[in-house]
């Protein structure tokens, strides 16, 4: 039905999205550097390896294979590394994604879905966030993903660039028999870690900060499920090919748990122990994220399916007991 260049394809999110694409009728093809993207992801349609800074790289990709549209992962996305490597992730996601804005201008590509992140409204100011709440990031990969979400819509008002801005939650779990799922080096998600301590891969799991202002003390995340989250770019790139207007929309599963929860539901799901220690707050960690996703619902018919915490769990476990992808 439609070609779609999908930077950072081989990625978690970027791969589960091309397998719904291709699931979809579409085309996906895979624009990636293969730095921290996996080459075994990359199942479901074609590949170009190149970086978003290189323009010669992104102007080839599209004249070769003609998008009608892009979504864009590519980028770096981990809150500590953000604080202590500002520079980077302001080269990276925001050089990067101007790069591709002017690239797809030069190509005459008017649609793009943008994965973004919670993390630019930084801290919660009531029980779950909405997208009329105020965007204060309190670290660098949320501010840099603002730019981002800014730049959209300056370019979009200056030349009809029509864009679907997903601000998501955590990602979690796995496509069941997809042969994808999370591998990250080094692993910095909460679920993969907590089931590398259950396996034996790793000592302990730590928990950083047991003083925030939540019932157990420990941060409070909305975790939905990464085929739901796929479901969702699906969705906004047929709204935008149909000629949708430009949206910004949050999309969790509206439920919020901690990380104590976290280590319990895997303990159940898995039926072994977890080895557990305490550590400090990490710097740029609010203590509770958790969404409000009515107007993605009410705008693209977006449900989510798989996003109840013991099903993403049960999900990533399967997928960790094959061992994931190998360098």
């Amino acid at each position: 039905m439609a070609t779609v260049l999908v930077t950072g394809g081989a990625g978690y999110v970027g791969s589960h999205a091309c397998a719904a694409l291709a699931r979809a009728g579409h085309l996906p093809v895979t624009f990636d550097s293969f730095v921290t993207g996996w080459r075994q992801a990359v199942r479901f349609g074609p590949s170009v390896e190149g970086d978003l800074l290189d323009a010669a790289a992104l102007d080839r990709a599209f004249a070769e294979h003609r998008p009608e549209a892009v979504m864009h992962f590519a980028a770096l996305s981990n809150v500590g590394e953000s604080v202590a490597e500002p520079e980077r992730y302001w080269r990276n996601n925001v050089c990067g994604s101007l790069s591709l804005l002017s690239a797809m201008g030069r190509a005459g590509v008017g649609a793009i879905v943008f994965s973004s992140t919670c993390a630019t409204y930084g801290e919660a100011r009531g029980d779950a966030l909405t997208e009329t709440d105020a965007q204060a990031p309190i670290n660098p990969d949320g501010r840099t993903k603002l730019a981002v979400e800014r730049m959209l819509c300056d370019i979009g008002a200056a030349t009809g660039l029509r864009s679907v801005i997903f601000r998501y939650f955590n990602a979690a779990g796995a496509e069941p028999g997809s042969g994808i799922g999370e591998h990250h080096v080094p692993e910095t998600h909460l679920i993969p870690l907590v089931l590398d301590a259950v396996s034996g891969r790793r000592e302990t799991i730590t928990v950083f900060g047991t003083d925030y202002p939540t019932p157990d003390g420990t941060c409070i995340r909305d975790y939905i499920h990464v085929s739901d989250l796929a479901d969702a770019h699906v969705r906004g790139l047929e709204h935008l090919l149909a000629g949708g207007e430009s949206l910004s929309l949050n999309l969790g599963s509206g439920s919020g748990h901690s990380v104590r929860a976290v280590i319990e539901a895997a303990g159940r799901v898995t039926g072994l122990p977890v080895p557990v220690v305490e550590g400090a707050r990490r710097p740029g960690d609010p203590p509770r994220l958790v969404s409000g996703s009515a107007l993605a619902a009410d705008r693209l018919g977006w449900q989510v399916r798989r996003s109840d915490l013991e099903t993403m769990i049960a999900d990533a476990w399967a997928w960790h007991q094959t061992g994931g992808f190998r360098a």
